[in-house]
């Protein structure tokens, strides 16, 4: 291990872990004592939609370890940070963004506690080659308090943490609490590590637990939506997070929401990750239907630049950017009319709209069908002749310049010019 240097080293003060109870967080505490000279450590547990289980493991380690230990209820919080991004159709190379969304609002809790507790400094756990370092890190830093990073200041591996909790009979177990690492949330839930990073490697059933194999049932779900944000489910209305709690036991019995994609994080890696998501799936995919619906064409293909830019940085964890508040702007003008209802079928691991209503509708039943002789508002079907007309005008155009251009020049005889007239004669030359 290298030691830190006495910039980061403190001599009698406070700082505050982020805690999960498991081996990276756990040999953080003697680590932050030890190594970097503090004299407490308070350990801050955010819930963010995990299981149960999952903050009793951390209560106990904390117990054993004789830390003081916060837990936050920020599930709140998170789940406006889920539905704000079903407004922006947020998804990262193919699958709904949870973790990234998760890290900055756990971040600011723990700052929050850090604050309220007089610390000098902030920690986490996390290695030098994730994403979730700086997800943390750039929320911390908008702060007057040091942040600490042990596992990457000081290069630990997996075997030397195990091998250092050993010898000081630190209250885990092996530090592996499973073949895989999971990481759960309200939003999704991803599973990594072991032989799902070689890529070749197809996942066994059992590294899912939200969803179940996709099979031949199907249901019929109505989905409301106010402003963009779902409200309702079948005409019943329910507050954020039972909304998605709901959703996800109910979309994830058809098996849907499971994405495996090989993934480029912030810091040019690749890694393979699968995720769960039945809730996230289901929504994002209502809401596009609806916005299909009451948007213009043009509103629709620009937004799709603005969805982007958004997803890309929720996925840096900087929703908090200038650039950020700018891009909402124009998402929050266009949900003004993604009010409306949207039916989505579930069967075979798919949420495919089947259905959509609002009436913002930019649309005409009697405009667009083939039983009406005219479209409406004065325009008949033989107006649209003039327009077929001018249709790839310029193309054809294009097309014919192009084949004039290319055509061979044809052959001439005795070294003459294509000039020369029939006897011989150019077109300049006179009478002799």
């Amino acid at each position: 291990m290298t030691p830190p240097t006495e910039s980061t080293a403190q001599s009698t003060d406070r700082v505050a872990l982020a805690f999960s109870g498991g081996l990276d967080t756990t040999v953080c505490v003697p680590l932050l004592k030890e190594e970097y000279g503090f004299d407490e450590v308070i350990g801050v547990t955010v819930d963010v939609g995990q299981p149960a289980a999952e903050f009793a493991e951390a209560e106990e380690t904390a117990t054993a370890l004789g830390l003081e230990h916060h837990v936050v209820d920020a599930r709140e919080a998170f789940a406006a940070t889920c539905f704000d991004s079903v407004r922006a159709n947020a998804t990262y190379q193919g699958y709904p963004l949870g973790t990234a969304l998760a890290r900055p609002v756990i971040a600011q809790a723990i700052l929050d506690v850090a604050l309220a507790q007089d610390c000098a400094a902030l920690a986490h756990g996390c290695t030098g080659k994730g994403n979730d370092q700086l997800r943390f890190e750039t929320v911390w830093r908008s702060s007057d308090l040091d942040v600490i990073a042990p596992v990457r200041e000081l290069g630990l591996t997996r075997e030397f943490e195990q091998e250092y909790a050993a010898e000081r009979d630190l209250p885990v177990e092996g530090g592996d609490g499973g073949a895989w690492s999971i990481d759960t949330n309200l939003w999704s839930r991803s599973v990594e590590g072991s032989e799902l990073e070689e890529p070749s490697y197809v996942p066994p059933e059992d590294i899912y637990d939200w969803t179940q194999p996709p099979g031949n049932e199907s249901e019929l779900l109505d989905i409301e939506f106010e402003d963009g944000y779902p409200v309702a489910l079948n005409g019943e209305e329910f507050e954020p997070i039972a909304l998605i709690e709901h959703l996800n036991e109910v979309a994830g019995a058809h098996g849907v929401g499971r994405t495996d994609v090989m993934e480029d994080r912030m810091l040019g890696l690749k890694v393979r990750e699968n995720y769960e998501h039945p809730a996230a799936t289901v929504l994002l995919n209502a809401h596009e239907a609806l916005e299909s619906l009451v948007l213009t064409k043009e509103e629709r293909s620009f937004k799709k630049q603005i969805d982007h830019e958004w997803a890309e940085k929720a996925y840096e964890g900087l929703l908090a950017a200038p650039l950020v508040d700018a891009l909402e702007g124009f998402i929050a003008s266009t949900q003004e009319r993604v009010t409306g209802t949207v039916t989505v079928k579930l069967e075979g691991g798919q949420a495919r709209p089947v259905g959509r209503e609002s009436e913002y509708g930019v649309y005409s039943a009697s405009a667009a069908s083939f039983n009406t002789a005219d479209v409406g508002g004065g325009i008949e079907q033989a107006d649209a002749t003039g327009v077929a007309k001018y249709h790839g005008f310029q193309s054809r155009l294009a097309g014919s310049v192009i084949a004039a251009a290319n055509e061979p020049t044809a052959p001439v005889a005795d070294g003459g010019t294509t000039a020369e007239t029939e006897n011989g004669a150019t077109a300049d030359d006179g009478d002799e």
